[in-house]
C-alpha cells in the first residue's frame, strides 16, 4: 500500500517510531537498502527480503534510541521548526491576505496550510 507525503503517492518509505526512511534495490548487490531521511544522523540498515529490511529497519532505530539514553543526547528531530520560504512578491501578498482573513500571522497560516499538505 502507498503512503501519502504532500498528497503523492510514495511506494519506496518506510515509517516506524516516527522515523521516515527511503528504500532503494540495490542491484549491483541484491539488496534492499534504505536510509532514514530528514535529519543530521546517519542511519542506514538493509535486507534481502522485505521482511529482513523491515526488522533491521526496526532493529537500526530501536538501538539509535538506545545510544542516545546511553550517551545522553536527545534523539534528532527531523527539523528546527525554522524554515525560510522564497516566494514570488504576488504568492506573498496573497498568503499575507489569507491569513488576515482568517485573523492569523503568516506563520500561523503558513503552518496551518503546511500541516494539512503534509498530511494528505
Amino acid at each position: 500500500m502507498a503512503k501519502y507525503f504532500g498528497g503523492y503517492a510514495v511506494k519506496n518509505i518506510m515509517t516506524y517510531k516516527g522515523y521516515t526512511a527511503r528504500i532503494e534495490f540495490d542491484q549491483r548487490d541484491n539488496i534492499f537498502a534504505g536510509k532514514v531521511i530528514g535529519f543530521a544522523d546517519t542511519i542506514t540498515f538493509h535486507g534481502e527480503t522485505v521482511k529482513e529490511l523491515r526488522d533491521d529497519f526496526r532493529a537500526a532505530i530501536d538501538h539509535y534510541i538506545e545510544d542516545c539514553a546511553v550517551t545522553g543526547r536527545n534523539p534528532m528531530k527531523a527539523a528546527s521548526g525554522k524554515m525560510m520560504l522564497r516566494v514570488s512578491p504576488e504568492v506573498h501578498a496573497r498568503a499575507l491576505t489569507a491569513a488576515k482573513i482568517e485573523g492569523k500571522s503568516l506563520n500561523q497560516w503558513a503552518e496551518e496550510v503546511l500541516n494539512k499538505a503534509a498530511h494528505n
